[in-house]
């Protein structure tokens, strides 16, 4: 477990996204954690990082651009942000808490493996840094509801810190697409299912060569009680602790039988 709750009037808070360092989500919960704690910094990509995953930079150096005090972009991956941040930027001292979000689009099910938003705070938790993934569903493209995300953030951070949760462990939170006043509770719900990308759309650009576009996602588990999915599709905000060790314990013995 983190040790004890987290005082927020002391903390000190990481802001990070995937949607860039510009992006209006991000601006939304830069509002929020300023309502919460007054050392608020702000470490996110150049550019829109959206589907990255937990993809590292390797291959090519980073830089850094220092927009304002406490406020920088990286031309990097989310996972990249974090990591300068927490071993680079902010060296002296480092965050008590990471924010990531607010991302425009949910990231509910399978989502999250392909996520810069939640790969971010797993980065935060392998680092041994509490982190917090915020996403709002967008249902109509162009109209996304920033107010339900604004209104209800600061509750939602204030209780998930105001108790320890199990380390190895980032807390994944989804905000419905209903007005603000609308949003029915809090539900802690396991991951659905609704995998993406089945439905690729083919196309052909005009010399003659096919191109392909992902396409949306299914929606298996929009129904099933007690999932992401069916919560967000109630009204409700959904919170889903994900653990970072991704071993299958039920596998282990029948394996060890085979290969004894």
């Amino acid at each position: 477990m983190f040790e004890r709750a987290i005082d927020l009037k002391k903390a000190r808070i990481l802001l990070t996204n995937d949607d860039g360092v510009e992006a209006p989500g991000l601006k939304v919960l830069e509002k929020v954690a300023r309502g919460l704690c007054k050392d608020v910094w702000v470490v996110a990509p150049e550019l829109e990082q959206s589907g990255a995953g937990h993809s590292l930079t390797l291959h090519r150096p980073l830089r850094v651009r220092k927009l304002a005090p406490k406020r920088f972009a990286i031309d990097g991956t989310p996972t990249d942000c974090v990591l300068l941040a927490i071993n680079k930027v902010m060296a002296d001292k480092r965050p008590t808490l990471v924010l990531s979000g607010i991302n425009g689009g949910a990231n509910l099910g399978e989502d999250v493996t392909y996520s810069g938003t939640v790969a971010a705070a797993m980065e935060a938790t392998l680092l041994d840094v509490p982190a917090i993934a915020l996403s709002l569903q967008i249902l109509e493209r162009g109209k996304p509801r920033w107010d339900t995300a604004a209104k209800h953030a600061g509750e939602v951070i204030k209780r998930l810190v105001a108790q320890p949760w199990p380390k190895h462990t980032l807390i994944n939170v989804n905000f419905p697409d209903v007005a603000p006043n609308r949003v029915s509770g809090i539900k802690v719900a396991r991951q659905g299912r609704h995998k993406i990308g089945d439905q690729l759309m083919e196309r052909t650009d005009p010399r003659g060569r096919p191109y392909f576009w992902i396409g949306p996602t299914r929606a298996e588990d929009v129904g099933r009680a007690g999932t992401d999915l069916a919560a967000v599709t109630e009204g409700k905000i959904s919170l889903t602790p994900i653990l970072l060790d991704l071993t299958n314990k039920d596998a282990l013995a029948p394996l060890r039988k085979v290969f004894s």
